[in-house]
């Protein structure tokens, strides 16, 4: 069985020579570029059912069935043929595809090369001008996508207003644009405006992961480490988890240890608290020190450390979660996030503190933030277990389990504090959506 193969200068001249000589219902076997031009390998579809009704064997003789096509060169100088084996289990992959609809329109990758070799091509060496090439495709690229996402939500907006007002509350309530269009963009185009938020707010609880009972803490024990900036409030979330346990357990299973030996007197509110609890609390300096007291306490049912507090851009910060990996790697590690804090900066300080992994969250400083959305926001973005919240300074009253429902209810009230969107047109949304989706690619790029 012949299969024709056709060069030109271009793909459209190589088509019409294979319409000129096959007809319309031929079978485009490949289709690409080649030295010189461009190549189609192409045969009669009636030849191609010829070739695959022959090719149906059973199992076990397809290692010896094989059939031989020639490979006929349509240009001006004399035929010339040459032979490949072609192994029947190829014939029959083919034969699942082009069974579906043989068309002109279908081109697929076959392993029957040309007669002769083709120029191998080569990869462009990595050289500054290339890279700058590729960086200016890749700004295009990213132009472009943010004109028809702005194109794309200035006509939701108008077409359905009730998209356009549950974005603006979202964002008001402090979630990013980028979150806030991902939930607008799949929330039912025929729900009402008091179908629209409740609906958001169902997708959102069920993206954020609580402890639904304090047992997982206090009962199960353990060692746990809080870490965070400096005045998140971790020594008094620790004196509040501390007086919860005593309450419950009494002091004698119970252990404190700081590492805040750079602040003066930084561990002295930790030693105040345990003299009231009636609980030791031990100091350390570095690894060695932390390995001795958990060596100390290894009786003791729960351990609960207070590190120091480093800004997520101090490169101590790499060090300290290597110290507690070092010392214990049963330590289970709680990253303190201040909900008062900007989205962008709960962002930074997550991604600094996640070097080896954590095991949850706690926010803290609730009555102190405007908004709620933006720590909702990361705690979602970065998959965190919320095991407590915290709001207040009150030991050990203000500190409790997250409840969901009402969280969201705090997040969207229309009497806690706001952004202001008033400012904002609708035309001005649709450039808010754009550069929000510009920096969610860049950031996960």
């Amino acid at each position: 069985m012949n299969i024709k193969r056709f060069l030109a200068k271009s793909s459209r001249e190589a088509m019409n020579m294979v319409r000129n000589e096959l007809g319309e219902d031929a079978t485009i076997i490949s289709n690409r570029l080649v030295a010189g031009g461009n190549e189609i390998l192409a045969m009669h579809s009636e030849e191609m059912n010829h070739l695959i009704n022959s090719a149906k064997v059973t199992p076990n003789a397809k290692a010896e069935h094989q059939f031989e096509v020639g490979i006929v060169h349509t240009q001006a100088s004399p035929i010339n043929f040459s032979r490949k084996k072609v192994d029947t289990q190829k014939l029959q992959e083919l034969a699942t595809i082009f069974n579906i609809k043989p068309s002109l329109r279908k081109t697929i990758q076959a392993d029957v090369p040309p007669s002769r070799p083709l120029t191998q091509k080569n990869e462009p060496s990595k050289t500054p001008e290339i890279a700058a090439v590729v960086d200016e495709i890749r700004q295009m690229r990213d132009l472009f996508s943010s004109q028809l996402t702005e194109i794309s939500w200035g006509t939701t907006q108008h077409r359905n207003p009730v998209k356009k007002e549950l974005l603006r509350t979202m964002m008001s309530a402090g979630f990013s644009a980028g979150l806030a269009k991902r939930i607008t963009d799949k929330c039912p185009s025929d729900y009402s405006q008091g179908e629209a938020l409740p609906w958001a707010k169902k997708l959102i609880s069920r993206n954020i992961q609580v402890i639904s009972d304090e047992a997982e803490i206090l009962d199960s024990g353990g060692i746990f480490a809080l870490l965070g900036p400096t005045g998140v409030g971790k020594t008094t979330t620790v004196a509040k988890m501390a007086a919860r346990y005593v309450m419950k357990h009494g002091p004698e299973n119970l252990a404190l240890i700081t590492t805040d030996a750079y602040r003066i007197g930084g561990h002295e509110q930790l030693r105040i608290y345990g003299k009231i609890l009636g609980v030791m609390v031990h100091a350390v300096k570095d690894e060695a020190d932390l390995k001795l007291a958990l060596r100390e306490f290894k009786g003791k049912h729960t351990v609960l450390i207070d590190t120091v507090g480093l800004s997520q851009k101090d490169a101590m910060v790499s060090e300290q979660l290597t110290m507690l990996f070092n010392a214990d790697s049963r330590i289970k590690k709680l990253l303190c996030l201040n909900a008062g804090n900007a989205i962008e900066t709960l962002n930074d300080v997550t991604k600094a503190y996640l070097g080896r992994g954590f095991d949850g969250c706690i926010i803290t400083k609730i009555d102190e933030a405007v908004t709620l959305g933006g720590v909702l926001n990361v705690v979602m973005q970065h998959k965190l277990k919320v095991h407590y919240l915290t709001n207040g300074q009150r030991v050990p009253e203000d500190i409790e389990l997250m409840n969901k429902e009402d969280i969201l209810f705090q997040a969207f009230n229309t009497n806690r504090g706001r952004i202001d969107l008033s400012s904002l047109s609708d035309d001005d949304l649709p450039y808010i959506v754009a550069n929000s989706e510009r920096e969610y690619r860049v950031s996960h790029a």
